[in-house]
């Protein structure tokens, strides 16, 4: 895994949990045939390379619905 794309992605997504989910749900999207909204820049480029790539180049974000949240119990 490359470090600076890691930490570039961690500046867009400080959250680790959501940077977790966001890159887990993309790997598997491109494993099953979606394109990379990022060029590679090898041929075996790691896909969470890729991945990192396209949160830290603002390609991809994550949309939170709050709205579920109401049906959550209270604590």
């Amino acid at each position: 895994m490359n470090l600076e794309s890691l930490n570039a992605a961690k500046r867009r997504v400080p959250n680790a949990s959501v940077l977790i989910n966001m890159v887990s749900k993309r790997v598997k999207q491109l494993i099953f045939g979606d394109r990379p909204l990022v060029k590679p820049l090898h041929p075996d480029e790691d896909i969470e390379d890729i991945v990192l790539r396209e949160i830290a180049d603002g390609k991809l974000v994550a949309e939170i619905d709050f709205s579920q949240a109401k049906n959550l119990p209270k604590v």
